[in-house]
């Protein structure tokens, strides 16, 4: 059973063309959210089940990681059936439940196509790679050897070593930026693309409102098959893969990042249309995300939204680094839309990453919801789940087993969540062993225990959600420059007549500003919104914002 009772979000989640526009989405990893039926796995009725707990949070969506059939080398990223769901999460007539119960409780429903591979096991692989004259010979990349036998060109595998595996049966190489066992498709290719469109309208015609694009910038590769020239050392960074991986070693112009991308999501984007569906697409670039971002988003006839990995860097960003974001925003994505957040299914959970004490975790949670672009959550942050400490004989992840114990792998962000104190696995599921363990520090923050406690993280997401929705000019309109007084970040949102003053102190010592000219009400109180003063004078304790409406 549900632990609080069904609430819907807001309602033009339900009624407006543009509801993705400031939406806010919730993300749900199903391995990790709902078991069902006791196998330790969680699966699409757990979420059905669960799906009023994240209306209540007042979301407008939900983006729902792999669930389709594979052999789960990479736990769904690596897709063996595009269109029938694994037997480990369920049916379709499962999914079509969950389509059903998340619409009648007014939530929109993405989920995650993984377009730029297929699993090995995929039967358009399996045909492929049978010799280099059948009906799918072209549908992946391959390309000879050198003369020495080595691989076509420079180009690294994210996961490591060579990009590149050698195939026996043709006698040439197949490119695979993750995993070999991810061999990635050919979108020079005209039936290629039009066999991913299909599924596109499969699903669409299913009932989803959209796609979360995995890795929308590596559909494509350089024809010609060109070297990545060398990145400078200076200019290396982790967001991408961890400065361990020889990865951050290339600039990676060739093997992704292609030109002939943008006429194809105008094709995916002409799909969706009569459905009103909207996609929101990961950016995977260390060098120019916010670039790509742009380009892909901008005007009417390409992605709704994109994001890159600014906000999912490992440093905590100060007042500086944010504004600093959003000045490259403005000089390279001014008429793009972007999509932001903390913490995802590849990343340390931010309370872990940035080191945040609870009031600094209420203070980016009110932050993030009064940015200019739409906000992802992930399971748990609501909860102010820690990351966990996984031990080396649980770890999971392909990545965190190449790179042990350097980079110890994804799974430590990815653990089941915690709905009660006292029930088996935290009521994540009933098995005696989960695919990953439930971690004891985590049972303090049970969804049933924050339920119960006014002061819980929970509530104030809860708030800051309903505070976004309640302002249009928050969730939908302009934004100013930003920037950064000290330790404080300030800027504006404006819709129409209405201007919304937004402070933030992001730092554990009191700060001080003074509001712009003009009448201004304190509003978001509710948030620990600060009161201006006479003269618009503001003290703002640690991590306290100050929100204000122009009243004249």
């Amino acid at each position: 059973m549900s632990i609080v009772p069904a609430m819907s979000p807001h309602p033009r989640a339900r009624t407006d063309p543009e509801w993705w526009r400031g939406a806010v989405i919730y993300q749900i990893y199903p391995r990790s959210f709902q078991d069902s039926n006791g196998d330790g796995v969680g699966d699409l009725l757990g979420i059905v089940q669960r799906l009023p707990y994240v209306a209540s949070l007042g979301v407008d969506a939900v983006w729902i990681s792999p669930f389709f059939t594979s052999p789960m080398k990479d736990f769904g990223y690596d897709v063996a059936d595009y269109r029938d769901v694994d037997p480990m999460f369920g049916t379709l007539a499962d999914f079509d439940a969950l389509i059903e119960t998340a619409h009648a409780l007014g939530l929109k429903v993405l989920i995650d196509l993984v377009l730029s591979h297929t699993s090995d096991q995929h039967p358009w692989f399996r045909e492929s790679r049978q010799d280099r004259e059948n009906a799918k010979a072209r549908w992946y990349v391959w390309a000879d050897a050198k003369p020495d036998g080595t691989p076509p060109n420079n180009w690294l595998s994210i996961f490591g070593g060579s990009a590149w595996h050698w195939d026996p049966r043709r006698c040439q190489y197949y490119l695979h930026n993750f995993l070999a066992s991810q061999p990635d498709l050919n979108f020079h290719e005209p039936e290629v693309q039009e066999a991913l469109l299909e599924v596109a309208r499969f699903w669409l015609d299913r009932g989803v409102n959209g796609f979360r694009l995995d890795t929308i910038n590596f559909y494509f590769a350089d024809k010609a098959l060109r070297d990545n020239p060398p990145l400078p050392p200076d200019q290396r960074n982790a967001s991408i893969a961890p400065l361990v991986n020889p990865y951050n070693y290339q600039d990676h112009i060739y093997s992704k990042n292609q030109p002939e991308n943008i006429e194809f999501l105008r094709r995916l984007r002409a799909v969706m249309a009569p459905y009103n569906a909207a996609a929101v697409g990961e950016v995977g670039d260390a060098q120019r995300g916010l670039q790509i971002l742009g380009e892909y988003t901008r005007g009417d006839d390409l992605m709704q939204m994109c994001y890159a990995f600014e906000l999912l860097s490992g440093k905590r960003p100060d007042a500086a680094a944010i504004a600093g974001i959003f000045a490259r925003v403005d000089r390279l994505a001014a008429d793009g839309w972007a999509c932001w957040a903390y913490s995802n299914h590849d990343v340390v959970r931010h309370v872990t990453r940035w080191q945040l004490s609870p009031p600094a975790e209420r203070a980016f949670a009110t932050l993030l919801m009064c940015l200019r672009g739409s906000a992802c959550i992930y399971q748990g942050e609501e909860l102010g789940l820690p990351e966990a400490d996984i031990a080396r004989d649980d770890i999971q992840d392909p990545y965190g087993r190449e790179f042990w114990p350097e980079f110890k792998g994804r799974d430590g962000c990815r653990t089941p969540m915690v709905w009660t104190r006292s029930n088996a696995n935290a009521g994540f599921s009933t098995a005696g062993r989960t695919w990953l363990p439930v971690p004891s520090e985590h049972l303090r923050h049970a969804v049933a225990a924050s339920e119960a406690d006014p002061g819980a993280l929970l509530h104030h997401y809860r708030r800051a959600i309903s505070f976004r929705h309640a302002h249009a000019a928050l969730a939908r309109g302009a934004q100013s420059p930003m920037t950064a007084e000290g330790d404080v970040l300030r800027f504006t949102r404006s819709l129409g007549p209405r201007t919304i003053f937004c402070a933030f102190n992001l730092s554990d010592e009191p700060a001080h500003l003074r509001l712009p000219p003009g009448r201004w009400v304190a509003i978001g109180q509710e948030l620990n919104s600060a009161h201006p003063g006479a003269g618009g004078r503001v003290n703002l304790g640690p991590w306290q914002p100050c929100l204000a409406l122009k009243t004249g």
